[in-house]
């Protein structure tokens, strides 16, 4: 972070001790899914707060099709409620590009933070292509909330497959945040069908 001033004004303060979720994506735009996932996370593991890092440009995604970080910011800040969940642009104060590089700056910055890396099955799928993703295991415990249609498929993905041996049961799942990694926990619960790509395609049909 030598350098970058913004990167120490990130708009929150963590405190040791505290159990925070990261739920890292673009958002493009956030929906009501995206907060099933957050809120579902945040219960079920008994999180003192839930940041949001909208990140700045998925490399594994195209830049036309995505909209300004602001705009993704805005559109965080419309589906969330209550003080636990905060919207951040830390990954761009940071100038970092990949989850690995935000989560040791965030582990560095709030020492003494349980932190807890959350995403939605359908991200599990893929996670395998996402850049150190066996050093984001190692370096915090992983939540994963089921989604439509994937979950299942989701179970049997490499990076499931990998990490077998470091799956809790989902009735523990309030150990997990003071769990050392490699751990993660499978959240099933009622389902949300909305997704990103089909908001994405009503507005360009000019939908609601």
């Amino acid at each position: 972070m030598a350098g970058r001033p913004a990167a120490l004004q990130l708009g929150f303060d963590l405190r040791p001790g505290m159990r925070v979720g990261l739920y890292g994506g673009s958002f493009n735009p956030a929906h009501e899914g995206h907060a099933h996932v957050a809120e579902t996370a945040r219960r079920r593991l008994g999180l003192d707060r839930v940041i949001w890092l909208v990140s700045p440009q998925n490399p594994l995604k195209s830049s036309r099709e995505t909209a300004s970080l602001a705009v993704r910011m805005e559109g965080v800040r419309r589906v969330i409620s209550g003080r636990s969940m905060i919207v951040s642009d830390a990954e761009t104060r940071f100038g970092s590009q990949y989850t690995i590089d935000t989560l040791r700056a965030l582990k560095a910055r709030f020492p003494g933070v349980h932190f807890v890396w959350i995403m939605g099955a359908d991200s599990l799928a893929t996670f395998h292509r996402w850049r150190g993703w066996t050093q984001i295991m190692a370096e915090a415990p992983v939540a994963v909330v089921s989604r439509p249609w994937i979950s299942q498929k989701s179970r049997y993905s490499p990076a499931a497959r990998r990490f077998a041996h470091a799956r809790v049961p989902s009735h523990q799942a309030r150990l997990l945040p003071a769990a050392d990694p490699p751990r993660g926990v499978f959240l099933p619960g009622p389902l949300n069908f909305q997704s990103s790509s089909a908001l994405r395609e009503r507005m360009r049909q000019g939908g609601a």
